[in-house]
């Protein structure tokens, strides 16, 4: 069996032609077109490859997009009024800081999200959406395992009644995918480093997320045959290779299906961030 290969930007396609139709549908409906505030601080190379991501995305949608650039000197406080002044901006429906953030205030960087208005969080991060999504009433939901589980869907694939196993617990990945896999009517189990004899657990799932951040760590030999494989991994192995979490090549001859790295699930984040926007936006009218 080689398994069918889940195509991140066939899904993101999809899910950016329905954030096209929501904006349009807001601004008929409301007269105000979404918009999104991207703050950085610093000049951390990466973030800011991904910022213009964002902001090239918001534009190919028709959402309004704001960067704010801040310098790498600014203080906690500087930032919180910054966020502040965004909160109150009736024009601004989504806030988004872009992680991570400077040695010299990362020890901040709870506070520093949680000052963020719970309705324009788009990140999904801030402990009101949170404690919404754990009790079964979701509003916006971190947009990783939000995207994973709308591939699931576009993709023709059941999650009622599967066995679901996540390996990784962040507050960013796999503690939401537990939450919305379950409201799925999955049975769903959480491994990490303190799991014992994990490769007895994983062989167990029906659908399994890998999501712990070590490069190739899964192998066919903790797979069952046939399970459908979403790796959310991302790892720098070399200054021009990415890999998954998961040893893509052995693990595809196992699985009925499976995310390559890169080309998979990193691209329904951006996708699915653009619903959070118009999701945001919706909040803020009624």
């Amino acid at each position: 069996m080689i398994a069918k290969i889940l195509e991140g930007k066939l899904f993101a396609a999809q899910i950016k032609e329905e954030a096209k139709a929501g904006v349009e549908e807001i601004k008929s409906a409301f007269g105000i077109t979404p918009s999104l505030a991207v703050v950085i601080v610093g000049e951390n190379p990466a973030s800011k490859v991904y910022v213009r991501n964002k902001h090239k995305t918001c534009e190919e949608l028709g959402i309004l997009s704001e960067v704010i650039e801040l310098p790498e000197t600014i203080t906690k406080d500087e930032l919180i009024t910054e966020i502040d002044k965004l909160n109150l901006d009736k024009k601004i429906n989504g806030i988004l800081v872009q992680l991570p953030l400077p040695a010299a205030i990362k020890a901040h960087e709870e506070e520093i999200l949680n000052r963020i208005d719970p309705l324009k969080d788009v990140d999904g991060f801030h402990p009101y959406n949170v404690g919404r999504l754990v009790t079964g009433s979701p509003t916006l939901v971190p947009c990783t395992p939000a995207g994973c589980i709308k591939m699931l869907d576009l993709a023709g694939i059941e999650i009622d009644g599967k066995r679901a196993v996540i390996i990784g617990r962040s507050n960013i990945v796999g503690k939401p995918m537990l939450h919305l896999l379950m409201s799925r009517h999955a049975t769903v189990t959480v491994c990490h480093s303190h799991t014992k004899n994990l490769p007895e657990v994983t062989r167990e799932a029906d659908i399994l997320v890998a999501a712990m951040g070590k490069p190739n760590f899964v192998t066919a030999d903790m797979v069952k045959a046939g399970a459908v494989v979403v790796d959310v991994g991302i790892n720098r192995i070399a200054p021009k290779k990415l890999v998954g979490d998961v040893d893509f090549e052995s693990v595809k001859e196992i699985a009925s299906a499976i995310t390559p790295v890169p080309g998979g699930v990193g691209l329904l984040t951006v996708a699915m961030l653009m619903q959070n926007v118009i999701k945001a936006a919706k909040l803020q009218v009624h």
